[in-house]
């Protein structure tokens, strides 16, 4: 199932990502960049069904179902498990006391959307597929 989300994925649209960043704890001056930038992910998966992540700040490298280390998108530690549910890559990150749900969906072939939940904020960045 994870083989559906291999390929380069380019962001082409964020809706709400600031104020997901703001309840993440992020400082000022980190959501700026961050909101600015318009990062591409690889998603690859090795034939031992390890998924990996590759992003500009570095790779995120797991099994499904089996917790891993994780550094948030402002370098604090966090603990993550990933599953595939029903077509979904959903992630749940717990650090300093918060926890924050990733989910992605593949929406055609060619669109991905991550829907990003921390409390009662909730964000949608959209990815194209790269030719």
């Amino acid at each position: 199932m994870a083989e559906k989300f291999v390929g380069t994925w380019k962001l082409v649209e964020s809706e709400n990502f600031d104020d997901y960043l703001k309840a993440m704890g992020v400082g000022f001056a980190k959501r700026q960049i961050a909101s600015k930038a318009k990062p591409s992910v690889t998603v690859s998966v090795a034939t031992d069904g390890t998924i990996t992540l590759s992003t500009p700040r570095g790779d995120i490298k797991f099994k499904p179902n089996e917790e891993f280390d994780d550094t948030t998108g402002d370098d604090r530690k966090a603990r993550s498990v990933v599953r595939l549910d029903n077509g979904v890559m959903v992630q749940r990150q717990t650090f300093d006391g918060k926890e924050t749900t990733i989910e992605r969906k593949l929406v055609s072939d060619n669109k991905l959307v991550m829907t990003l939940k921390i409390g009662d904020v909730v964000a949608k960045r959209t990815f194209e597929k790269e030719a």
